[in-house]
């Protein structure tokens, strides 16, 4: 099968678990970023080559800050990832969007700390790729149909806002970001998205909605326990909408996503370092 063709899925570690994905390897990938989260899981669903890759480990044992978001997209591009589905839990900014519902991105508001960890550049090649419109139109478009013909409740478009956790937001952080009318607010997704722009990957992001984050003060503040018994009844409905979606996802990587290092690259051919040539491998691959 043509490597191009692979699908990424990044989220929990019992998310490979779906009907008619047939397990047919598990993989350690070293990178020159240092280890990803955990082995990618490989196999087959719909005639389609699937890598899974638990985002914060199998047994959860990442925090957000400690995720090697490098490590991860570098991993998948290496086995010929070219579009990947994020599943992600997230906090509700709005009344009407409550626990157990799905919201499909299409903004980011970033508020993290590490944001030189978030780029493959750097080290004698610059790059500055487009990030006005992150989150591929497609894909999206194919997880929001699959969303809608499981019947469930799909909020498509809106602006996640990325804070660096681990511990949830205050009530002053939380009204904060309802006034700058952003809608779902989580720790991990906007640097994958960065990333996977910057690999030629073309993302989109199913954020599954688990609390209120503080703000709704008629409502419990957001615990680890509320937050895990909502995270358990959204995972079959990712399932279902994954099952769903991978057949509709095409076979050959040619869309916009999938050149958008066109016209980025700052630094003349004559002056990448070799070295950095071989350190970011396959995302530099057709312009080597």
């Amino acid at each position: 099968m043509d490597e191009t063709a692979a699908i990424g899925i990044i989220g929990g570690s019992g998310l490979y678990e779906i009907d008619g994905f047939e397990k047919t390897d598990e993989r350690v990938i070293e990178t020159p970023f240092g280890a990803p989260s955990d082995a990618l899981i490989g196999g087959t669903m719909a005639g389609r080559q699937i890598w899974f890759l638990p985002r914060h480990g199998r047994g959860h044992r990442l925090l957000p800050t400690e995720i090697n978001h490098r490590a991860n997209i570098w991993a998948l591009r290496s086995v010929g990832v070219r579009w990947c589905i994020c599943v992600t839990a997230v906090g509700s900014l709005k009344e009407e969007y409550h626990p157990r519902h799905v919201v499909l991105p299409d903004q980011f508001f970033d508020r993290t700390s590490r944001r030189e960890h978030h780029t493959f550049f750097g080290k004698g090649i610059v790059g500055h790729v487009s990030f006005g419109d992150p989150i591929s139109s497609g894909l999206r478009g194919i997880l929001r149909d699959a969303a809608t013909a499981e019947n469930l409740q799909v909020h498509d478009g809106g602006t996640y806002v990325n804070m660096d956790g681990p511990a949830f937001s205050t009530r002053a952080e939380s009204e904060t970001n309802r006034k700058l009318g952003f809608d779902v607010i989580g720790m991990t997704n906007l640097p994958e998205a960065k990333l996977a722009r910057e690999a030629e990957i073309a993302l989109a992001t199913l954020a599954m909605i688990t609390d209120y984050d503080c703000w709704k003060i008629e409502e419990s503040a957001v615990t680890a326990e509320a937050v895990m018994g909502h995270l358990h009844a959204n995972v079959a409905a990712a399932k279902a909408i994954i099952r769903r979606a991978v057949a509709h996802i095409p076979q050959q990587a040619d869309w916009p996503e999938h050149r958008s290092l066109d016209g980025a690259i700052m630094t003349p051919r004559t002056l990448w370092p070799e070295a950095q040539v071989q350190v970011l491998g396959k995302i530099l691959q057709r312009f080597t």
